[in-house]
């Protein structure tokens, strides 16, 4: 039989919900709002009387942006980053991870030990820079995917989640006659799959957003990406805006056109995948978290 809440427990439910609830408005909100500044008319928007729902329903912001053909190469740039990035760098981190977590590594320690060092101690900005253009990466594809193909966070993650694997799964492969490779593509990861899930939401998501390493190494136009152009839209005037959209948009309609509209819109635009890819992977992510950070 079900117990009956006492009025502290009610009380406490009460608050807790209301405050859910603010918390949750107050997170969607935004994002909304900006939904309906890209669908509406951009004077009202430079008035500040957009808020829920679009005054006066057009569609040119998305024209101004789907017709710029700079944009939609970019686009098509940072779709491969981060498929190319994510795959390379799930792979690398697994591997090393899995190498860490096997307690017949006479270098286990040692390793980690200068892993955890280089999360709270790097070589700075320019010597990264001078790394980078010595090894001939700058003006380049590669760079938005080698310097970052390991992340120190990830690989502890990982690690961790190996460690809570029992042994005897290790231990029977091994005694079945298969390799490490074989133990970890066929035995190890197919058990992991929350911590693989999680860490590649994490790593597609960067890759996506990045545009500080387009800014920093590339020069070559044919190079940038779609984040690095909403960016350089960010910092345009109006009239730069309608100038360098492509197409035949009358002119009143490009008059209708302000940076504040764009911006909504490409914030729309670049946020939609990531919102579309978020739900597959919500069911692992929590538990990937928690299993990964924890240590018996």
């Amino acid at each position: 039989m079900k117990k009956s809440q006492s009025t502290g427990d009610i009380l406490f439910n009460v608050v807790n919900y209301t405050l859910l609830s603010l918390l949750t408005i107050c997170t969607i909100y935004p994002f909304w709002n900006l939904l309906a500044i890209s669908l509406n008319e951009s004077g009202d928007t430079l008035r500040g009387q957009v808020y829920l729902w679009p005054n006066v329903f057009t569609l040119d912001n998305y024209k101004v942006v789907f017709q710029n053909d700079a944009l939609l190469g970019a686009t098509l740039r940072s779709i491969t980053r981060t498929v190319l990035g994510t795959g390379l760098s799930l792979i690398c981190s697994v591997m090393l991870a899995y190498t860490l977590s096997r307690k017949e590594f006479i270098l286990r320690k040692a390793i980690n030990w200068i892993m955890i060092i280089s999360m709270y101690v790097s070589g700075g900005l320019i010597p990264t820079y001078m790394l980078i253009k010595n090894i001939g990466l700058t003006n380049s594809f590669w760079v938005y995917i080698i310097p970052g193909l390991i992340s120190v966070f990830n690989v502890i993650i990982i690690r961790s989640y190996f460690d809570q694997l029992p042994d005897g799964l290790i231990e029977a492969s091994r005694i079945d006659g298969a390799n490490e490779f074989q133990t970890l593509f066929k035995i190890v990861l197919p058990v992991s799959m929350p911590v693989l899930a999680t860490i590649t939401l994490f790593v597609s998501v960067g890759h996506w957003n990045s545009w500080f390493d387009n800014y920093m190494y590339n020069t070559r136009e044919n190079l940038n990406l779609l984040q690095y152009e909403l960016m350089k839209i960010l910092m345009q005037s109006t009239q730069q805006v309608t100038s360098n959209a492509t197409g035949s948009l009358a002119g009143e309609t490009l008059r209708q056109i302000t940076p504040q509209s764009i911006r909504a819109t490409m914030t729309i635009i670049v946020t939609i995948p990531i919102l579309f890819v978020y739900p597959f992977l919500q069911k692992y992510f929590i538990q990937g978290i928690m299993i990964g950070a924890i240590k018996e």
